[in-house]
């Protein structure tokens, strides 16, 4: 597959925009802690406030990373941005508008998996790519697509059904495209991403094959 820019220039992006924004990068890890406590320590408007995270999260990578620097490089990015922006958007109307979206920490093997993926997005992720060789700032950060999606993934592991399957469409698409760059762009973090994917197309097909709540099999 031919890529129209270089391994070089792909990890440039990352150091210009690392460089560029890395005060907000803060603000990102923040957000996603807090959503991480609002969803084991559930309170009145915590579904909305996950949500309202999440949306603001794809809102960010789509406008302050593929906007604003993967352009530059990638005339796809503006398709990229589209998508992020559709995601982003699922979110606010389906957590924040309608409220459809509540997420609950209950033991199970859903948690289990919704564990994992976030562990992996905020602490393997980056650890992972630090031993493959990237430093920073030419480096992956979270608040770009790749982390950012496999964290979505793994919140939404832990949604209390009934759910709308719309949420996952868009993490769950970009984990197949974005896992491309562990073969293509020197990215072994990323083998994940393609893990996440299928975690996140198999809790969006098929929800009740485990119980959100049990870890049964339906």
């Amino acid at each position: 597959m031919d890529l129209p820019f270089s391994v070089v220039q792909f990890y440039a992006v990352f150091s210009a925009y690392n460089t560029t924004l890395w005060l907000v990068q803060i603000v990102l890890l923040a957000l996603a802690l807090v959503a991480i406590g609002l969803m084991v320590f559930p309170r009145r408007g915590s579904g909305v406030a996950v949500s309202a995270i999440l949306s603001v999260l794809w809102a960010w990578l789509a406008l302050a990373y593929h906007l604003a620097f993967f352009t530059a490089i990638s005339p796809p990015a503006y398709a990229f941005a589209a998508l992020s922006l559709a995601g982003a958007g699922v979110f606010f109307w389906r957590g924040v508008v309608r409220r459809k979206l509540r997420f609950r920490w209950v033991p199970g093997l859903r948690a289990v998996m919704g564990v994992c993926l976030v562990v992996f997005a905020l602490a393997v992720y980056p650890a992972w790519t630090y031993l493959a060789g990237h430093r920073y700032p030419t480096f992956p950060t979270f608040g770009v697509p790749c982390p950012t999606a496999i964290f979505t993934l793994g919140l939404l592991a832990f949604l209390k059904a009934p759910y709308p399957r719309s949420p996952f469409v868009v993490p769950a698409l970009w984990s197949f495209v974005g896992g491309q760059a562990a073969f293509l762009l020197n990215v072994p973090a990323d083998y994940g991403l393609v893990v996440a994917g299928l975690m996140g197309t198999v809790l969006m097909l098929w929800p009740k094959v485990i119980s959100p709540w049990s870890g049964k099999s339906a």
